[in-house]
């Protein structure tokens, strides 16, 4: 069904993570975290493995240590995603970690010491042309900053933003993007809001620590939804006390809903209720965890009963609705009579078929 509204996008400038553009007028990307011991690499490549085969453009990987920057050299030769490193404080594992193909440093220039130290950082990320993401969080602000405000405010957050910013503008490093992050939702919101009005840099979006996963869905779904609808953000995280790739699925499903990308199957259904005619919610289950495998963007609707049925499937690429006999639509016009037993079967068959002559 075509969306009745297009958002507008804040113009951002484009710099690039690997070979993924970030802002301008690239699609928004979507990224995870590993939560493997960065020290265990066959543990580590097997998860960014599963979260670039969940649809993820970028992952980050912590490496805490000069001893995880050595097991990152192996981790990165064995994928061919994009890796950003998260470092905190230690300016020789951002040395080295660059030195390995790095293609971000998730690094706070003001955490890393003397400006010596950030000079060659940013120096190092100049010769090797990979991006910095400055990431504030509203739990570890400034000290000074923290006395000042008395606790996490939005205010605080964009200062501390610009304590980062005006360092690398001082060294003339432009080749950056931005993350304003906080567990509550409001404050991460007027934090982006008022940042964004006064740079033009790539945004990285998160609602940071928002939980498990149907709650930190939830949290995320609205935090990142109202930055999103105003055209704020050019790449997502989804951050979930979770398997990394739940947050791959939420955040594209996030982005899905405001018609910002289009991946894989976007599945109609209705909630079902006695006027249904089969097995809605079981019927959708298994319909969804049969085609994780499709990347193609491709509209698809279930509903259980002819009150919204037949509109609904008519709107759509592939449409079920439930009847007296159940019927089957393509493109909007009746295709055939579908049995219960034979739902997911043909459901399934139908769409790969219609994917395929497309």
């Amino acid at each position: 069904m075509k969306s009745t509204h297009s958002i507008k996008r804040r113009k951002s400038k484009q710099i690039f993570v690997g070979n993924v553009a970030i802002g301008g007028n690239a699609p928004i990307s979507v990224q995870s975290m590993t939560n493997t011991d960065t020290h265990d690499v066959k543990a580590t490549v097997a998860q960014i493995q599963a979260i670039q085969n969940a649809g993820a453009d970028l992952v980050r990987v912590s490496v805490p240590t000069m001893d995880a920057a050595e097991a990152f050299k192996e981790i990165k030769k064995q994928v061919s995603i994009p890796l950003i490193t998260d470092i905190h404080f230690d300016y020789k594992i951002a040395l080295k970690v660059a030195q390995y193909g790095a293609d971000c440093l998730r690094i706070n220039p003001g955490n890393i010491g003397r400006e010596d130290r950030i000079k060659e950082v940013v120096a190092s990320a100049k010769d090797h042309g990979i991006p910095i993401r400055i990431g504030v969080n509203a739990g570890s602000l400034e000290k000074d900053l923290q006395k000042k405000y008395t606790e996490p405010t939005p205010e605080a957050m964009v200062e501390s933003a610009f304590r980062h910013i005006d360092i690398l503008d001082k060294l003339s490093f432009d080749n950056y993007k931005i993350s304003l992050k906080a567990s509550e939702v409001f404050m991460t919101v007027f934090a982006y809001k008022q940042l964004a009005a006064q740079i033009d840099n790539p945004l990285h979006l998160g609602i940071t620590e928002a939980g498990s996963l149907r709650a930190g869905s939830v949290k995320s779904s609205i935090g990142l939804g109202l930055l999103l609808a105003e055209g704020i953000g050019d790449t997502i995280r989804v951050s979930l006390a979770s398997d990394p790739v739940d947050e791959i699925k939420v955040g594209f499903d996030i982005l899905k809903s405001l018609g910002l990308r289009q991946k894989g199957v976007n599945l109609i259904a209705c909630p079902s209720c006695s006027r249904q005619k089969f097995d809605v919610i079981k019927v959708v289950n298994e319909l969804e965890a049969r085609l994780e495998d499709i990347n193609e963007p491709i509209d698809v609707a279930v509903i259980g009963c002819v009150v919204n049925g037949p509109g609904e499937a008519k709107a759509v690429s592939v449409g079920l609705t439930g009847g007296d006999p159940n019927l089957m639509y393509i493109d909007g016009l009746t295709h055939s009579k579908v049995s219960n037993e034979d739902l997911v079967e043909q459901l399934e068959m139908q769409i790969r078929r219609k994917l395929t002559s497309s």
